[in-house]
Parts: structure tokens; sequence; C-alpha cells
């Protein structure tokens, strides 16, 4: 619009100045010369022409003036303007390049050019986050393939042998019964952990909050799993106040903190403590779990509470776990309001889960 004013008062003012210094001037002498130079009109009659039809429609070639000389300033605005337009499809071509360039526009499109650069910039995110989970379903395949095989491969092969050998003694036919049976348990837990991590991601999970004896639920909950931390002589340390209280599902709480220390556990140096801490803060409760172990880097960190991820990919057995561990702790910490996060500095791993004040 101001570009279109300034067309305007130009143009007027440009044929002002032609009138002023060129016409009013020297006008009538350049018409009557071109008359008599050209069509060898007579001086007198050239005048006559002159003064009849030029002098006399003076204020209509004015307004001609005025309205070509406006033209061709309104024309240059118009390629400004289809200019602003190259430059808009220009950018969305860069856009659409698989490139790592940013979109470049004249100062005037500056706010068109971070828009479009932050399209870009989200784009290619996407793009990595696709390929990404792509990659992931890839292994989840494989995961799947093999951890599900492997238990099955089991059942199915003690199931013949008892079928082959009818006559087989008591002692290892209750023995292969007994094989059989904790891999077919082991089968089921498989199973019912990718259905439960997709009953999260679906919404279908219901928390049953209550108040929560937060140290008596630690205690109890390290006394239950001493088993699985003395098979590499690893012991549990827990530094919290007594009367830590939350709102929350116990059953679900405990799941959390019972895959948190399995995961703890699996990873720690042998003969090395693991820590508990728990504090409350003005508007949070902070439960840390610390254990010595190999560093981890801040891109397996990023991923370690991903579905179906595992830290050691050689982890992939009957005994290993599915990789939903954390991923599932994630979900129900998020269900009630809090976060979960990693942190891995000097061989120490530290889970921080953070959960909202019981008010």
């Amino acid at each position: 619009m101001l570009r279109f004013c300034t067309n305007a008062v130009l143009s007027v003012a440009a044929v002002i100045l032609l009138y002023l210094f060129l016409w009013k001037q020297r006008g009538g002498n350049l018409v009557v010369w071109i008359l008599v130079r050209f069509l060898h009109y007579p001086h007198e009659q050239a005048f006559l022409v002159y003064h009849n039809y030029f002098r006399g429609y003076k204020e209509i070639f004015f307004g001609a003036a005025i309205l070509l000389v406006f033209i061709v300033l309104l024309w240059r605005l118009f390629r400004w303007i289809t200019r602003y337009f190259n430059e808009v499809n220009q950018g969305i071509d860069a856009l659409l390049a698989e490139d790592t360039k940013q979109v470049r526009l004249s100062a005037e499109m500056l706010p068109f050019e971070l828009k479009l650069n932050a399209v870009k910039n989200t784009l290619k995110r996407q793009k990595q986050e696709t390929a990404l989970a792509e990659q992931r379903k890839d292994e989840l395949v494989m995961y799947l393939a093999h951890d599900i095989r492997t238990p099955l491969t089991s059942v199915i092969g003690y199931l013949n042998l008892l079928d082959e050998e009818p006559d087989m003694p008591a002692a290892k036919r209750a023995k292969s019964i007994h094989i059989t049976l904790d891999k077919a348990y082991r089968l089921e837990s498989m199973i019912n952990e990718f259905f439960e991590i997709t009953r999260y991601n679906s919404g279908q999970i219901r928390l049953s909050k209550e108040p929560v004896d937060l140290y008596y639920l630690l205690v109890q909950l390290s006394d239950e799993l001493s088993p699985v931390f003395a098979l590499r002589g690893n012991s549990v340390v827990l530094d919290a106040d007594e009367d830590l209280t939350v709102c929350a599902d116990p059953d679900k709480l405990v799941r959390v903190f019972g895959n948190i220390l399995r995961n703890a556990a699996a990873y720690s140096y042998a003969d090395t403590e693991i820590t508990i801490s728990a504090a409350e803060t003005k508007e949070q409760v902070v439960i840390s779990f610390r254990n010595k172990g190999n560093h981890i880097s801040k891109e397996n960190l990023s991923s370690l509470f991903d579905k179906f991820y595992r830290l050691d990919k050689a982890r992939i057995s009957d005994t290993g776990g599915t990789g939903l561990g954390l991923a599932i702790a994630k979900e129900i910490i998020l269900l009630h309001g809090g976060s979960i996060d990693a942190c891995s500095e000097h061989d120490t791993i530290t889970i921080t889960v953070r959960l909202p004040k019981m008010v």
C-alpha cells in the first residue's frame, strides 16, 4: 500500500515537473517545429494547429501523461509483487529439497523465511523420527521372533521328548515338565508385557490412587528383590525420610520401582551398592536410583525409555528382558502426572522419578 501511494504521488509529481520545466517552456515550439519540419505546414498554420488542438486540450494531454506515468510506475509495482511471489515459490522448492541448506529470502520476506525454515526443520526432524521408528520396527520384529521363538522352541522340544519317550523315568519326566512349564510361563509373561504397553499407549489403563507410604514400599520392594541383587553380590542402600507419602496407585508404583531396580541389578558392576534416595521438594517427591555401571552415551540415554530398546543388543535370550520394563515405567509415571529421566556420569547411572506431592 505504501508503494502504491508512493507511485501515485510520483506520477503526479513527474507530470507536473515535465509540464513546468519542459512542456510549458518549450512544448509549443516543439510541436510547431515538428509540424513544419515533417508535415511541411506553414509556420502560421502550424501555430494555429498547436493553439487549437494542443493548447486547447492541454488538460486531456496532461491527464493522459499522468495516466501513462502512473501505468509505468504501477508496472514496476507489479514487478515487485511478482518478485516476492517468485521468492516464495523458490522458498517452497528449497523447502522440498532434501538438503541441509536454509531457505534465504529478501529482507522484506523475513517472516516467510523464518516460517519456511521452521517448517523445513520440522519436516527434517519428522523424517528422522520416521526413519528411527522404521528401524525400531525392524528391530522389534527381530526381537519378537527371537524372544518368542526361544521359549517356544524349548516348550516344543520338551513336549516332543515327553511324547517320544512314554517310558521316561518319573524323575526325568518331572524335571522336563517343570522346565516346560517355566518356559511356558516365560512366554506368557512376555506376551502380557507386549499387550500391557499397548494398553498404556491407547489409554486403557486406569489408576486407583490412594495414599502410599513411600518409605515402607521401597523397603518392602528391596527385601523382595534381594535374591536378584545377591546373584552378583549387589546390595541396596535406602536413604529416605520415613514419613514420605504420595498419592498414587500402589500396584503400578511397585511395577515402576521394580522395573528400575531389576534394570539396575542387570547392568551394575558386581559387588556394588544400588542407592535409593527419596526426598520432598516444594512441589514434588523425588526418588533417585543410583548404581555403578558402564557409562551410557547421551544417544543411548535418550532412547533408554523407548519401547523395545535394549542397552545391550547382545542380551537377547530367554532370560533377557523384552525391552519394555523402562518404557512401561515411563508410561505409569506419566499417568501419575510425573516425570522420569536418566543421566550417566563417572560410571554412575541415575534414574530419577518425580511425582506430584500429596495434597
